[in-house]
């Protein structure tokens, strides 16, 4: 009898229990795109007051090296934008929520959750603070280091750690989708391609090939630190494809190529407790219509502490 029972009812409980975890997924998800937007507008709102310390030393930074240096004046002004909400990195942000909130963009709700949690964390204001490092840290680099560098190593004493190469002004900002991309020639070799409001820092080095950087690069914030938190997943899927297939080149040579994730590099001071506590990073299955809608930007689109401390 039991049995029986067992046979005419399990199917029905499989459903419901299904249906809950299915209603739980839906509830998580309509969470996560309110607590989302909620952190993205506090942001904002944060950026325009002047209330996030780096924002407020990274438009400082860029001011005293303009008054030193005014041949820098444009570069200056682009990547002072990363201080208010009309900057790269909080945009990216936006476009990304945009297309978070659409299911269709994902192979499943795990995916789409996950991706929206991701952006929750990104526009977490003290997580952001510590993203801005990057842009400073360049800054502080052009001043041949009269302005100190944030939250990181001096540039000789991270490079030494590391067995880094320098890559020269920008290199913080390699790798990193905001401002460029990795472009193949038909030779089968990868560059780093400034975006054109970035293309200066074309000038003041030589190229920078990806083989190269994967091997020797030095300490970022956005690479060591953020990236799985300020790449969309399609951004992901691009960089975790080129490094599988320069490994795939490699070893087709007898060579070993490392990748440029392998490990994180050394050079971090500061940061908050949320960035300390960063997850490892994942890669969620979205559908190829992800990219169209949070595409990366092209060559046409465009606190209070002392300075003096650098912290």
């Amino acid at each position: 009898m039991l049995i029986k029972w067992f046979r005419l009812y399990l199917p029905i409980l499989l459903l419901i229990a299904l249906q809950a975890c299915s209603d739980n997924q839906a509830a998580q998800i309509a969470k996560y795109e309110q607590l989302a937007q909620q952190q993205l507008t506090q942001l904002s709102q944060l950026l325009d007051s002047g209330q996030i310390r780096n924002a407020t030393v990274l438009s400082q930074y860029a001011q005293l090296l303009e008054k030193k240096d005014p041949q820098y004046q444009q570069l200056l002004s682009q990547l002072s934008q990363d201080a208010t909400p009309a900057g790269p990195q909080y945009q990216a942000l936006v476009r990304r929520l945009n297309a978070a909130n659409n299911p269709a963009n994902f192979a499943d709700s795990d995916a789409q959750l996950q991706e929206l949690q991701n952006i929750y964390e990104a526009a977490n204001p003290a997580i952001f603070n510590d993203l801005l490092s990057d842009p400073i840290n360049v800054i502080a680099d052009l001043s041949q280091g009269q302005l100190p560098r944030v939250n990181a190593m001096s540039k000789e004493a991270e490079m030494l750690a590391n067995q880094a190469d320098d890559f020269g002004p920008g290199s913080q900002l390699v790798g990193n989708p905001s401002y460029g991309q990795w472009q193949t020639g038909s030779n089968g070799m990868s560059f780093w391609a400034w975006y054109g409001m970035y293309s200066m820092f074309s000038n003041l080095t030589r190229p920078i090939s990806y083989d190269r950087w994967a091997g020797r690069r030095g300490y970022s914030y956005y690479n060591d630190v953020g990236r799985y938190r300020y790449s969309s997943p399609q951004q992901m899927k691009n960089q975790e494809g080129l490094s599988s297939q320069r490994q795939k080149q490699f070893s087709s040579q007898g060579k070993t190529f490392t990748s440029p994730y392998a490990k994180n590099r050394s050079g971090s001071t500061g940061l908050s407790a949320a960035s300390r506590k960063a997850p490892a990073a994942s890669q969620p299955q979205f559908r190829s219509n992800y990219s169209k809608n949070s595409s990366m930007r092209t060559s046409s689109s465009r606190t209070n502490r002392s300075l003096r401390r650098g912290k």
